[in-house]
């Protein structure tokens, strides 16, 4: 009997000297592998033909050694891309960062709020111009204390797309490199041209207006645009590339 339980004993604390590797290479597989939407297959989600194409890494730029930054709807570019941009409550839409996380897609969001979702999602954030009032007609030093409100930004989008020259001047102080309007915007209706051909080109500034439906609008809209921009072989560029 006692030969037995040693033979057991034995057996037990061999298969016990192996068993702890082996659970833990499996907890560790486990946390590895856990379920992830990847951006080459996210693209079949969103109703993509095919992945995002990748955008060229050698960027052109509009930086100027003048006084004052340059006011740009579009990038005066030959590479493929376009550039997507939003406003205030874009991040009212939680498809939207889901959309952006699963595409990897590179998006500029101009807004006085801290966008917090939308940056964790991999948006960049810069600076809009305040909601109250109207810069254009203000002294210089109000629209200087309007302006100077976000440090880490560089890039502006005055409000309604309006500004003059005293605004140049306050955003070159509080170190604004360009203020960002747009060639192109996407409606809940459709797409609308400021000026020029009534198509998507390479450099466009494009911007995705707000939402005035339901809540998940922007996402599918969004989405749809990007089936637009692939029908015009273009992709999607990081704007702070290129400004």
């Amino acid at each position: 009997m006692c030969a037995v339980l040693a033979t057991v004993a034995l057996l037990t604390g061999c298969a016990q000297s192996v068993d702890p590797i082996e659970r833990l290479g499996k907890k560790a597989a486990e946390g590895v592998h856990r379920p992830v939407v990847r951006a080459d297959r996210a693209y079949r989600h969103w109703g993509l033909p095919a992945p995002l194409a990748a955008a060229p890494h050698h960027a052109a730029t509009t930086r100027t050694a003048g006084p004052l930054p340059p006011v740009v709807d579009r990038v005066p570019t030959t590479d493929k891309v376009v550039f997507l941009t939003y406003d205030d409550g874009a991040g009212q839409d939680p498809r939207l960062a889901t959309l952006i996380r699963e595409l990897h897609l590179p998006v500029t969001v101009f807004t006085t709020a801290h966008q917090a979702a939308l940056r964790k999602a991999g948006a960049t954030v810069e600076h809009r111009a305040p909601r109250r009032g109207t810069l254009p007609g203000l002294p210089y030093t109000r629209q200087r204390a309007a302006l100077c409100t976000r440090p880490a930004a560089h890039l502006l989008r005055p409000r309604h797309g309006t500004y003059d020259h005293t605004t140049l001047r306050a955003a070159a102080h509080c170190g604004i490199t360009a203020l960002v309007l747009w060639r192109v915007t996407v409606t809940p209706t459709g797409v609308a041209y400021t000026r020029g051909p009534h198509a998507l080109l390479p450099g466009d500034v494009v911007r995705v207006g707000p939402a005035r439906g339901p809540a998940t609008e922007l996402g599918e809209r969004t989405a749809r645009l990007l089936r637009k921009v692939q029908e015009r072989g273009l992709t999607v560029g990081h704007l702070e590339d290129y400004l």
